[in-house]
């Protein structure tokens, strides 16, 4: 019963392979860790003198693990014992994430160590799916193959898949580890085949996390180090294929790869229907599962120097030759006319006095006028300034000579339309106005004759001359200018 020990998920075959990306940033050195390498070599020297043998030496004294985690952290986030401030306020009690705490490193240390410690699973996973794509075992990458193919031919099979991978990968395994197989040194005549009668004989197989400072958990730490690097490389090399074409930096270039994949998107709309998607899912796996077979990775490699690579050049030239003559863009900056209103008022003398540059034409019936608010504005030309994103497209503003049409255009009433001159747009003068004072109520209308002799009503709004009677307390004209988007700098740097 002692040869049976729990077994732990850790990753005991050579080093997880690293990936290397033509035009992307250059591979950094990775030094094997000195306590790695010290782990792996016996040596009767090594087992007294050993990195494992130092560290439990010095344990029971001091953390030194933690203390170098944070003191390598504390370099990255120099904080004086405090905690990084929060970015969001607190969360209610029944929300997720409510209880997860805020960063700290004794914690972050901590959960280092316990997350490398159970990592391994996963580099296992990912050493044996390389092994079983790179073709190290034949049979197995066929088998892989076969099963693929099956399901291609009948989607309907997917459902069986994990069902049959927890059955046979997970639930066999454990019970014959419970029920070993007898093990005889008789003649092959005398030996006897498994059995799984009787009662357990071997305790049950358990995940368990490598012991910190072992050997494992320096190989944990080896290929966690790797991986990080595979995931820099594999996402600088993607920033650099993907985003020039992209980000819209040659808007031509993105112009017409939009194009091309709208067309792609009605194609698609309309013939998605009828594409044989299982032959096409099917070849697609054979075709990429073969490409790693290191004698089908020679022969793409001595085509693509032979054939493609010289072609490279002359089909980026087509490339950019079609988007030359096909992609028209727009040259000048998009314009807008914007408007302003010049706001004169009556004084007690009988003058018009210069009050202020409003965007509003302050008419009797808007709803500042009604509330009894004053004009809000400028009272210089100089201090009015273009909508935010715009710049002036224009030196100087143009009076709009046509005032009757702003005036239709905005539906503004009681008030006296001036179509020639200066084009100012009065206020109509109302007696009742000045003389009521308070809140008017409107007359009701009266029976009988009395109804018929009700004033008529007055009109929204009239043309007049220079010098005709009194008129109102308020004039506006419209002033115009127009504007260019402008520029945005460029803050990435």
């Amino acid at each position: 019963m002692d040869d049976f020990n729990t077994d732990v998920f850790v990753n005991r075959d050579d080093p997880i392979p690293t990936i290397i990306l033509d035009g992307s940033t250059s591979r950094r050195p990775r030094t094997p860790s000195p306590s790695a390498e010290l782990s792996d070599v016996e040596t009767p020297s090594n087992r007294r003198k050993g990195l494992r043998g130092r560290f439990s030496a010095l344990k029971e004294k001091a953390r030194i693990q933690d203390q170098l985690v944070e003191k390598l952290l504390a370099q990255v986030v120099p904080l004086d014992d405090a905690q990084i401030p929060e970015d969001e306020p607190a969360q209610k009690g029944g929300s997720p994430g409510a209880a997860r705490p805020n960063f700290n490193l004794t914690t972050m240390s901590n959960n280092f160590r316990r997350f490398n410690a159970r990592i391994g699973v996963v580099f296992v996973f990912q050493a044996r799916v390389i092994r079983l794509l790179s073709w190290r075992q034949p049979t197995h990458t066929l088998s892989f193959l076969a099963i693929y193919t099956f399901v291609c031919l009948d989607p309907y099979l997917l459902p069986l898949l994990p069902l049959t991978i927890l059955l046979i990968g997970v639930l066999v395994p454990s019970f014959v580890a419970r029920h070993p197989a007898a093990e005889f040194s008789l003649s092959s005549e005398q030996a006897i085949g498994y059995s799984p009668h009787g009662p357990p004989l071997a305790p049950a197989i358990t995940v368990k996390p490598v012991k910190e400072l072992s050997r494992d958990f320096f190989r944990n730490m080896r290929d966690l180090q790797n991986s990080m690097e595979d995931f820099s490389q594999l996402h600088d090399g993607i920033i650099t294929l993907v985003v020039p074409w992209t980000n819209f930096s040659d808007e031509a270039l993105s112009s017409a790869l939009f194009v091309t994949l709208f067309a792609a998107c009605l194609f698609m709309s309309i013939a998605a229907n009828v594409l044989p998607w299982r032959l096409i899912f099917l070849a697609l796996g054979w075709a990429v599962t073969c490409m790693g077979h290191p004698a089908v990775q020679r022969q793409i490699q001595t085509a693509h120097e032979k054939h493609i690579h010289p072609q490279e050049e002359k089909a980026r030239g087509l490339v950019e030759k079609w988007v030359e003559s096909d992609v028209i863009l727009d040259s000048a900056p998009e314009t807008r006319e914007v408007e302003i209103f010049e706001l004169q008022r009556l004084s007690g003398a009988g003058e018009w006095e210069p009050w202020l540059f409003s965007a509003s034409p302050y008419d009797p019936l808007s709803a500042g006028r009604i509330a009894g608010d004053r004009p809000v504005g400028t009272r210089f030309f100089e201090d009015v300034l273009p909508p935010q994103g715009w710049e002036w497209s224009e030196k100087k503003w143009a009076l709009d000579l046509w005032s009757r049409e702003w005036v239709e255009e905005r539906i503004i009433t009681g008030v006296e339309v001036e179509t020639e001159g200066e084009r100012w747009v009065y206020d109509i003068y109302d007696e009742q106005a000045v003389e009521k004072v308070g809140v008017v109520e409107p007359p009701t209308p009266g029976k009988g004759k009395e109804k018929d002799k009700a004033p008529p009503l007055k009109p929204s709004w009239e043309e007049g001359e220079d010098g005709d009677g009194r008129r109102g307390e308020w004039r506006r004209r419209r002033w115009v200018r127009l504007v260019k988007r402008k520029n945005i700098p460029d803050t990435s740097t």
